[in-house]
């Protein structure tokens, strides 16, 4: 493992949310709909970004046989899939958090809430069906390590987007 590459990467994914987040919320409080597609297309080149940083991370500490690789990759392709588009719903909530921001109703907060758990929920259960497909390709340690790799970079992640946004309560 080479701990400075690591580090590198990790830094560089929480400079990237860092970065985003005040960015991300001033441009949905300021900018009209029109630019709407801006927005998205920002959004979306800033997750590419994670999701390769991720990667390299993932290759940087999972220490696999070449054998491991070959069948190991295409299953973290497909988790990776199927993980942005729980991530998709992510993103929707939280724009729709940042465009209530102000004028957002309790009914609307508690959806919100409501549908950020699920989100959550969603993807633990997501990683817990791919236990057992990445278990046919890789030992269970490794299985075991990439889940911690995983859970890692996600809470890096999810730190740094809880930072940026703001209580709801402080909206009045």
């Amino acid at each position: 493992m080479n701990n400075k590459l690591t580090w590198t990467l990790a830094l560089s994914i929480c400079v990237a949310a860092v970065g985003a987040g005040p960015a991300i919320n001033k441009t949905f409080a300021q900018t009209p709909t029109n630019s709407q597609s801006g927005i998205d297309q920002n959004i979306q080149l800033l997750r590419q970004d994670i999701r390769s940083k991720k990667k390299q991370l993932v290759a940087a500490n999972l220490n696999l046989t070449d054998t491991e690789a070959t069948k190991f990759w295409p299953v973290y392709e497909q988790y990776t899939a199927d993980l942005a588009k729980i991530n998709d719903e992510k993103v929707a909530v939280i724009k729709e958090y940042a465009d209530s921001w102000g004028k957002m109703s309790d009914d609307q907060a508690l959806s919100l809430t409501n549908r950020a758990l699920a989100v959550e929920k969603n993807a633990a259960d997501l990683r817990a069906r791919y236990v057992p497909m990445f278990s046919k390709v890789i030992p269970g340690t490794k299985v075991a390590t990439f889940f911690q790799i995983d859970h890692r970079i996600q809470g890096l992640i999810d730190i740094q987007l809880a930072s940026q946004l703001p209580l709801a309560q402080d909206q009045q």
